[in-house]
């Protein structure tokens, strides 16, 4: 699609120069001889680009920019002048404009600052499409589930997104949707249009976490060539998402603790405090009180996290949902690959229903999205479904404890994690890369997760 750009100007020469160097460059080119014209013709045309002289014959050029900024504040435009004044190019740049270009312009040097300006114009719109597409998806209004616990849920995070709770703990097993939960209280906040920044806590050594944390100053190991800014920075006003607390180092959980209660944090090899005005969300899908009595996480560290605790439920505890969430999935993955797939036979729905899903949500997505990609057309029929979904209650049956989780009772999250994956391996046949799949996890969060257990 061709741009259109508009030229104000009051000297005819300056316009016809303008106009067919930018139409030789393929540009839809109108012009205006003053800012009154130059308004009345972008209200009724809007343009891509205004070219605009900061003296006009009726009106200032601040002026005009102003006005059409109002109209639409992502207009990029550029200033032209005579007079060459600092102060005066200064306060365009403040109220808005793109660039500010001295007469009389090379126009070769236009041409680049059109090209710059278009481009970075195009690249705004579509960074708040993707803004504006990630907060419809993590909209609580579009989160499913029926059961009562989730509802629960829901409140206690639109409540939180409304208030200035600055310490949230997500608990539930993996595949939950802790992420979820915690990118929707982000959004729901009436700070939605700042960061959000996740880290996994247990993806990096304690020393590169630290450094990813508080950012480090330069020299302060072998490698800091240079100052880094960490999250706690560059989150400044949004939210830090902590993902697996629980694998958080004894060392870091101190520096953490000092952050929520001083509000302030220093770099690695830093000696000044900086102060910290970031909501922090932390999640684990392990048993942290079990994890302080082994000595592996701070008590006091616990119950500061705690001060808004929120438990998202496994799945088969809340199987009202599982049909809810299948078709939903059914719907997604539909239109993803292009099918038309609009119903589960009654023989899936209800063995899904049965099944006691180990990966939670994420499985029940992961095993949706394959059916539909690769096996179902028009339904989601029996054999579109993986053998250990179907025979699920046959094997509980006839295996005793190993199908049966409810025999487990009373048992920690990491025991549980430990037994799942376990017994996926082994259902797989050591395939760690099939395990991952299943369980919904990525296979290096299944390799650490695996070499932890063997060191138990």
């Amino acid at each position: 699609m061709t741009c259109r750009i508009l030229v104000v100007d009051d000297e005819k020469a300056i316009r016809w120069s303008l106009g067919e160097a930018l139409k030789n460059q393929g540009y839809d080119v109108v012009e205006a001889e003053n800012g009154t014209k130059g308004i009345d013709i972008f209200r009724q045309e809007p343009a891509d680009l205004v070219i605009l002289d900061l003296r006009l014959p009726d009106t200032d050029g601040l002026e005009v920019l102003a006005q059409l900024r109002e109209e639409d504040d992502n207009l990029p435009v550029i200033m032209m002048t005579a007079y060459g004044e600092v102060e005066t190019a200064v306060e365009a740049i403040k109220g808005g404009a793109y660039d500010f270009l001295l007469k009389p312009f090379q126009l070769e040097k236009m041409k680049i600052s059109v090209k710059h300006a278009l481009e970075n114009r195009k690249l705004k719109e579509e960074l708040n499409g993707i803004k504006k597409k990630e907060k419809e998806a993590y909209n609580f209004n579009n989160f499913l589930g029926k059961s009562k616990v989730m509802r629960s849920v829901f409140d206690t995070v639109i409540k939180i997104g409304e208030s200035r709770a600055s310490t949230i703990l997500i608990q539930g097993e993996s595949g939950t949707g802790k992420e979820l939960v915690a990118r929707a209280i982000h959004e729901s906040s009436k700070g939605e249009n700042r960061a959000f920044l996740e880290i996994n806590c247990a993806a990096l050594p304690e020393t590169l976490l630290e450094s990813e944390l508080f950012g480090h100053e330069k020299g302060a190991f072998t490698d800091a060539k240079s100052r880094k800014k960490g999250l706690f920075e560059l989150a400044e006003g949004g939210t830090i998402f902590l993902d697996e607390i629980g694998e958080m180092g004894i060392t870091l959980q101190s520096r953490l603790l000092r952050v929520l209660e001083n509000k302030t944090f220093r770099r690695v090899g830093g000696v000044k405090d900086m102060k910290v005005n970031t909501r922090i969300i932390a999640a684990t899908n392990r048993d942290l009180l079990k994890a302080i009595q082994a000595g592996e996480f701070r008590n006091d560290l616990y119950y500061r996290l705690q001060v808004i605790p929120i438990y998202l439920p496994p799945l088969r505890e809340r199987k009202e949902d599982i049909a809810l969430l299948a078709n939903h999935f059914i719907k997604v993955f539909s239109k993803e690959f292009k099918k038309k797939i609009d119903m589960i036979s009654p023989e899936v729905e209800q063995r899904l229903m049965r099944y006691s899903w180990p990966g939670n949500v994420r499985e029940l997505k992961n095993v949706i999205e394959r059916a539909i990609l690769l096996e179902a057309d028009k339904e989601l029929l029996p054999e579109h479904i993986p053998s250990e979904i179907m025979a699920f209650e046959e094997n509980a049956e006839t295996s005793g404890s190993s199908g049966d989780i409810d025999g487990l009772y009373p048992i920690s999250l990491r025991d549980m994690e430990k037994i799942l994956i376990c017994k996926t391996l082994d259902e797989t046949e050591g395939n760690k890369s099939k395990a991952a799949r299943i369980l919904g996890i990525s296979r290096q969060t299944l390799r650490e997760k695996t070499k932890m257990y063997e060191a138990d």
